[in-house]
């Protein structure tokens, strides 16, 4: 399994590139699809889903360019404990509003995608429409429930890091 970070869009959005076996996910195309389609044809990979963290348009601008050249499946409306299959990699859909209502995190094997619920140096903003203070706390906690050191953070926004129980 081989995870390729590139930075898209106006925004500097995150958006990753999940390669296992011969399938290839691709997590949060917030824009620039041109850049993202070269790099799934670099990856000699069949793309096989696109998922959203959220659908705001920094993390879903290129959807539908990719989804037109690629043939891929954009999965929308996931449910908490929903498993996603790519190639050898399983990720599981945590449920985490706060950022917006339905934000999600996806969660693998020693490694998470987090989209804007989780930072390097906080977490996402909860003042925009359909965001809420309280829910965010509430995921906050439940990820951390979730998670245990070491576990590589694949945010929406800014550095990887590593997991560290105190956020």
């Amino acid at each position: 399994m081989e995870i390729k970070h590139l930075i898209v869009g106006e925004l500097g959005t995150n958006c990753y590139l999940l390669i296992s076996g011969n399938e290839l996910g691709i997590i949060d195309p917030g824009g620039e699809a041109n850049k993202i389609l070269k790099e799934i044809e670099k990856a000699k990979a069949k793309p096989k889903y696109i998922i959203n963290t959220h659908c705001h348009p920094d993390h879903i601008l290129a959807n539908e360019k990719i989804e037109k050249e690629t043939g891929v499946t954009i999965l929308t409306h996931l449910e908490d404990g929903d498993e996603i299959k790519i190639g050898e990699s399983v990720l599981k859909v945590i449920h985490t509003p706060g950022h917006t209502q339905g934000s999600i995190c996806l969660l693998g094997e020693n490694f998470v995608f987090t989209g804007d619920t989780l930072f390097k140096d906080g977490y996402g903003r909860t003042d925009l429409p359909g965001g809420s203070q309280k829910d965010m706390e509430e995921s906050l906690e439940k990820l951390s429930k979730l998670l245990k050191p070491g576990v590589i953070i694949y945010p929406g926004h800014g550095e990887i890091f590593k997991y560290r129980k105190s956020y």
